[in-house]
């Protein structure tokens, strides 16, 4: 929260118990911890997330660990023990959210199920992401990005026609799913200030990437038509694509409505495509694509990107450069609005994006402006073990001696 803001964080007091790994999870707590939730995470006393030990990394840091991690308290608890569950159960018996991100089965086993945590905390809001989620015949898979990007049907959309299905080089769907656990949570939250009681969220990692795919499943159940891949196109309207400029930069135009599509062809000095029946309706325009779309790439290619993006915005015609990391970090726009810094770890000074959404009051905004440190596998072990737990060092000693926890 920005220093200058009298007013709490909207999430201020809530407490999370990350039992999150790798990404999807991680976000979730991330959000959370955005709009001012204190975050607990429970890691392997020994190896802790796994994704410490991603590349790419700087200075011996996991760069995407860091990213999702930051402003996190780490407490190194030995899952696979009996005692390193009853630590674990005794934290969640005092939390408002507990995250986890196991496959279906494993907390029940471990007697953690929601049944048994919210037996002793009837307010906890329980948020499960998992492959294919708690139900249905795939609940016991294993499931990463990976996976939920091919089964949501994203990867078979995203690409060109002549080239095979593709998946992105990031971890999508489990960015999707974090940030759908993080809104579930909040709704499970809001839900208990009404009835007093928690919830259990079920996320699945493939799910709302599904939704975001836009009419393919129900194109194909209405009309049996299944969706193709298009390239930079949307196969929706036209026109629509990536374009190079003269310079060899990129942009992106986005017609996609009536009224955008005349103002281009106004900007392009085209005036006339406005009334040829080939281009005058987004109908004709998707029959005609492909000599519409050579007709723009002459025209963008005939200039610098700058040039032709400054007629673009005179024209009111939505397009935007093809931006790359260094595009981002040095745009003012972004330095205002959207990234913050990264402070206190060995990445030395470093920005990255912040909270993706800002709630405004009289006040002004309230999410955090800023990221202070990474925690090391277990570095908050003793200080929340003795606060929350009031675990003398005598008996934390022991358990760290027996591998339970991380030494205080």
């Amino acid at each position: 929260m920005d220093s200058r803001d009298p007013m709490p964080a909207p999430l201020a007091g809530v407490r999370v118990i990350e039992l999150g790994s790798m990404y999807a999870a991680p976000t979730a707590g991330r959000m959370l911890r955005d709009f001012g939730a204190e975050v607990i995470k429970v890691e392997d006393p020994r190896s802790g997330d796994y994704a410490r030990h991603w590349q790419p990394a700087h200075n011996g840091m996991a760069i995407g660990f860091a990213r999702l991690n930051a402003g996190k308290r780490s407490v190194g608890v030995d899952l696979r023990r009996p005692e390193g569950r009853d630590i674990v159960k005794r934290l969640a018996a005092q939390a408002d959210v507990l995250i986890e991100n196991f496959r279906p089965g494993r907390m029940e086993s471990w007697g953690m199920g929601y049944a048994e945590l919210s037996a002793a905390n009837p307010g906890l809001v329980m948020t499960r992401v998992s492959g294919f989620g708690q139900t249905g015949p795939y609940r016991e898979r294993p499931g990463f990005g990976t996976v939920a990007e091919t089964a949501s049907g994203y990867a078979f959309l995203n690409g060109w026609p002549e080239t095979p299905p593709t998946a992105p080089p990031f971890g999508f769907a489990d960015s999707i799913a974090g940030i759908s656990a993080a809104f579930g949570t909040a709704m499970a939250l809001y839900q208990r200030g009404r009835r007093g009681t928690g919830a259990e969220v079920d996320v699945a990692l493939y799910e709302p990437l599904m939704f975001i795919l836009g009419d393919a499943v129900l194109n194909y159940t209405a009309s049996g038509r299944i969706m193709q891949r298009h390239g930079n196109a949307s196969g929706a309207a036209s026109p629509r694509g990536i374009y190079r400029a003269a310079d060899g930069h990129w942009l992106s135009i986005a017609a996609s409505n009536q009224s955008i599509a005349m103002r281009l062809f106004q900007a392009m000095g085209r005036p006339e495509l406005c009334a040829d029946p080939r281009y005058a309706t987004n109908e004709a325009r998707m029959a005609n694509n492909d000599e519409l779309q050579r007709i723009v790439v002459e025209w963008v290619g005939s200039r610098p990107r700058a040039e032709i993006l400054e007629v673009l915005e005179r024209h009111e015609v939505v397009a935007a450069p093809v931006n790359d990391a260094r595009d981002i970090a040095g745009d003012p726009h972004f330095a205002e609005r959207t990234l913050v810094e990264l402070r206190d770890t060995p990445l030395g000074r470093a920005l990255m994006p912040g909270p993706i959404l800002r709630l405004k009051d009289a006040c002004g905004p309230s999410p955090a402006t800023s990221y202070e440190g990474v925690p090391g596998v277990g570095e908050h072990t003793g200080e929340v073990l003795s606060a929350l737990l009031d675990l003398d060092k005598e008996e934390q000693a022991r358990l760290a001696a027996e591998g339970v926890i991380s030494a205080p």
